[in-house]
C-alpha cells in the first residue's frame, strides 16, 4: 500500500468525502478503516490501568443511556422509518447526540437501514446472520462496499445541509464527545477530589467502556434478534422477539413485532413489552418536542399471529 493510498484513507477517517466511490467495492475487510474500531475496543483494558470510580460508573451508565435513546428514537425510529415528527432543530440536535453514540451519521445510519428492511434475510440483505453470525453483527460495517452513504435510499434525509454535513464529518462529533468526558473528569479532580475520578478514568469509562457496550448491544439487534427469541409474527424474514435484548436496547429487542409493523414509534406492542424509548418519547410529545407518533393500528395487532398467545 502506497504512502499516498495510507494518507487517504486516515483522511477519510474524518471526512467521509475523502473517500473515493471506486473504493467502495468488494465485502473485503478494509484494515484501515477497522483500526479506530479495533482500538476503541482495546482501549477499554485500561480500566485495570485508570481504576474505578462511583462517579464514573455512574457517567458510564448515563453516557450509555442517553446515547442509547438517541440511536434507537431517533436513528432508527425517527431517521429510519418517520414513526414521529418533529422540528429541523431537534432534529439535528438528535442526530449529533446520536452521532456521540460512533455508530456513523443518521444518514448512513438510515439508509443501510431501510435496505435492511427491504430485503431482511434475503441475499441482498446487509447484515442477516443468513451470511454468518460474525458478518450480521460488524463484518457488514467493516467492508468496503458499505462504507459510503446509499443516497438513493434517503431522499427525504439529503435535502438537509446540515445533516448531510454531520455525516461527512461523523467522526468528529465523538471525537469531541470523548474529550469532553476527559474535561469532565479534569475539572471532577480539581474541584470534588472527594470523588475519587480524574480525567483518564471519565475518559476511559465514560467514553470507550461506554461506547463499546452501547455499539455492541445495538449490533446484537441485527444479528442475534435474527437468531435467538420468539416469533409473534408470520414474516418473511428471521426477525425475532428478545426481552434481554430490549432490555439493553430500551426497546428495539422487540425486533418480531417491528418487523411485523416497522412504521409504529412503539416497538414493544403489549403493556408487558418494555419499550423505554417509547416511554421517553411519549413524555416528550407531552412537552411539545415531537408530535403524530404512530401507533400500532389494532387491526394489526392480531394479524399474521402464528398462535393465539403471540
Amino acid at each position: 500500500m502506497s504512502v499516498h493510498t495510507v494518507f487517504t484513507k486516515v483522511l477519510a477517517w474524518f471526512d467521509n468525502n475523502n473517500v473515493k466511490i471506486a473504493d467502495n467495492v468488494g465485502e473485503d475487510i478494509d484494515w484501515m478503516r477497522v483500526i479506530p474500531f479495533v482500538l476503541m475496543h482495546l482501549v477499554c483494558l485500561l480500566v485495570f490501568v485508570v481504576g474505578w470510580s462511583p462517579v464514573a460508573l455512574w457517567v458510564a451508565l448515563a453516557s450509555y443511556l442517553l446515547r442509547m435513546f438517541a440511536i434507537t428514537a431517533f436513528y432508527h425510529r425517527y431517521f429510519s422509518h418517520k414513526t414521529f415528527k418533529t422540528s429541523r432543530i431537534a432534529q439535528f440536535l438528535f442526530g449529533v447526540l446520536g452521532a456521540t453514540a460512533t455508530q456513523r451519521g443518521p444518514i448512513w445510519w438510515a439508509s443501510h437501514h431501510r435496505r435492511h428492511h427491504i430485503h431482511s434475510d434475503k441475499d441482498k440483505d446487509i447484515h442477516s446472520p443468513r451470511h454468518g453470525f460474525l458478518w450480521s453483527h460488524m463484518g457488514w460495517f467493516l467492508c468496503l462496499k458499505n462504507f459510503s452513504t446509499q443516497e438513493h435510499a434517503v431522499p427525504d434525509l439529503m435535502k438537509y445541509p446540515e445533516l448531510v454535513l454531520l455525516d461527512r464529518f461523523d467522526t468528529l462529533v465523538p471525537i469531541l464527545y470523548a474529550f469532553s468526558m476527559l474535561f469532565l473528569g479534569q475539572f471532577l479532580e480539581y474541584a470534588y477530589p472527594e470523588l475519587h475520578t480524574n480525567g483518564s478514568q471519565m475518559l476511559v469509562w465514560g467514553y470507550f467502556v461506554s461506547s463499546v457496550v452501547l455499539i455492541n448491544c445495538t449490533l446484537l439487534v441485527n444479528s442475534l434478534a435474527h437468531v435467538l427469541g420468539s416469533k409473534r409474527y408470520e414474516t418473511d424474514d428471521d426477525s425475532r422477539n428478545n426481552w434481554f435484548i430490549a432490555l439493553f436496547a430500551l426497546g428495539d429487542g422487540w425486533h418480531n413485532n417491528h418487523h411485523h409493523y416497522p412504521v409504529s414509534a412503539r416497538q414493544g406492542f403489549f403493556w408487558w413489552e418494555i419499550d423505554i424509548s417509547y416511554y421517553l418519547l411519549r413524555l416528550m410529545s407531552v412537552f411539545g418536542l415531537i408530535w403524530d407518533l404512530k401507533p400500532v393500528p389494532a387491526e394489526r395487532l392480531y394479524t399474521n399471529l402464528i398462535n393465539k398467545k403471540g
